[in-house]
């Protein structure tokens, strides 16, 4: 196991630095800087505007851009953000803490909603209550979750006082208790954490129905019960044990799409994380701001499909990455 883990850290380094090239490359190649919007100020001289290029780097060419940029990462370095005025990694660290809040809770919602729902429809196969979960599902699927953000917020601004209408915390967050600030932000996560979980729910449901269906079928299943052995401990002792097996090769894909799936929900619910912070920095082209969010959704997405395969081997005894 731990050869393995080795081996897919030495495989993400350079898949990581192929996005990172990618995405410097694509800024380099579109026109203009962030130099742009100051030189539309009168107020910025031009000895100004070249003393701020050259600070920045951006008087050298995208190529050696590229490589300083590099060498600062391996020194735990990110940059400097020119819209904000201050280092990439303090205004990452904050944004990715917001916006892993919020796919954490839109991720347990999912699951602790899904894995039993799609059980349900399972062992009521073709029954009015597993039609009508499949019918759901596929309203839902077709929804996405920028829309139906919009619909929850129309319908608290109707309730007033019910649910906040964006924001991560209240104006008073300061003055609250630590309890206090914590059900606060649970408060601020209600509808963007539901409106990412409704999609999300409607599909790990019907991977998980297929799979249990498919688990049932099988000749041990029909051996237990020829064996008298309680229907609970049938399913869930022995077709679910089976049937989970691929969703756990989805979770770590899951999270990581929720961490990057999330930006739209959070420009429109004014939570404060790496969307609305990506959307500002490719605006004003804060070329490090904009290069180290897409390393941290790359770094992310390669750690939840990591510890995907750790936890199949753990489950699966049949599994083994010699």
């Amino acid at each position: 196991m731990w050869r393995f883990i080795v081996k897919r850290i030495l495989i993400a380094v350079p898949m990581l630095l192929g996005i990172a090239l990618l995405t410097f490359a694509l800024l380099g190649g579109t026109p203009g800087s962030y130099l742009d919007s100051m030189r539309l100020d009168p107020q910025f001289s031009e000895e100004t505007i070249a003393r701020y290029q050259h600070m920045y780097g951006l008087d050298k060419s995208w190529g050696i851009q590229f490589v300083s940029w590099i060498k600062n990462i391996f020194r735990l370095e990110f940059g400097y953000s020119f819209h904000f005025n201050i280092p990439v990694s303090k205004i990452i660290a904050g944004r990715l803490l917001n916006t892993f809040i919020l796919s954490l809770a839109s991720f347990l919602i999912t699951w602790c909603i899904a894995i039993p729902l799609g059980i349900w429809a399972a062992l009521n196969r073709n029954r009015f209550i597993d039609r009508l979960i499949q019918f759901l599902s596929y309203i839902s699927l077709s929804l996405p979750s920028f829309f139906l953000v919009m619909v929850f917020l129309f319908f608290a601004s109707q309730l007033r006082g019910v649910l906040p209408l964006g924001g991560m915390v209240s104006p008073d967050f300061d003055d609250l208790s630590i309890l206090g600030k914590i059900l606060d932000v649970l408060h601020h996560l209600v509808i963007p954490a539901v409106a990412l979980s409704i999609g999300s729910i409607a599909g790990l449901q019907r991977i998980t129905r297929g799979n249990m269906l498919e688990a049932l079928g099988q000749k041990y299943i029909l051996t237990a019960r020829a064996k008298g052995l309680p229907e609970n401990r049938v399913v869930y002792r022995h077709a679910l044990r089976n049937a989970i097996n691929p969703l756990i090769t989805l979770l770590g894909y899951e999270f990581s799409a929720l961490l990057s799936g999330a930006a739209l929900t959070e420009i429109i619910c004014g939570w404060p994380g790496l969307g609305s912070l990506m959307l500002t920095a490719v605006r004003s082209k804060d070329i490090y701001l904009v290069m180290a969010s897409m390393l941290m959704g790359g770094v992310l997405f390669i750690i939840g499909n990591l510890l995907a395969d750790i936890a199949l081997a753990k489950v699966d005894p049949r599994i083994r990455y010699d």
